[in-house]
């Protein structure tokens, strides 16, 4: 089972969640995700492309890396067709493969505390501004799909000062490992 980028990110951020995503067999189970349109005051492509957004405005299914208060790499799926500018930013995981690894990279033992946020992610994940533009579909990244359905919940995009009423965040319910409950 594939998961089709050429959509809304809307759909692909709820498709997401219960897939397994790992970069160099590093990751985890996708709990948390947040949806971004073009026309969306809260979206890096709401004032049209620039040099650091330019990779949402790419193929689809390719991975869109920026640096969030100049301290966090945060790692996006680009969505729609190529132009359009819109994406997925991958919020929390359940650490599953390379629990080492990332326990080294975030310096803490603590599950919980290892990708529940999106600059959390980036960092047990090992992702950095070379990572900007690859594809999902080929190494180092790994997409599994979920071997069974998934319970979702849904709410308020949070960490944003535009457009926060938008219910664009995603989660699998109950999940001890969101960023933040969901309401």
């Amino acid at each position: 089972m594939a998961l089709n980028f050429a959509q809304s990110p809307l759909i692909v951020a709820r498709q997401l969640i219960g897939w397994t995503l790992l970069v160099d067999g590093v990751g985890g189970l996708i709990v948390e995700t947040e949806a971004y349109e073009m026309d969306d005051p809260a979206s890096h492509c709401f004032g049209g492309r620039t040099a650091r957004n330019g990779s949402m405005f790419g193929p689809p299914g390719h991975a869109y890396v920026y640096r969030s208060y100049g301290l966090h790499w945060c790692l996006n799926f680009v969505c729609r067709e190529p132009g359009h500018g819109a994406g997925v930013l991958i919020r929390a995981l359940q650490p599953t493969q390379g629990l080492a690894r990332m326990s080294e990279r975030r310096g803490t033992q603590r599950p919980r505390l290892l990708a529940s946020g999106p600059g959390r992610v980036g960092q047990a994940l090992g992702i950095d501004r070379s990572f900007d533009g690859l594809s999902l579909s080929r190494p180092p990244f790994e997409l599994l799909a979920p071997a069974a359905g998934v319970e979702l919940a849904c709410g308020t995009r949070i960490g944003i000062s535009k457009a926060v009423d938008r219910p664009w965040r995603f989660g699998l319910a109950g999940s001890p490992f969101l960023s933040r409950p969901l309401a």
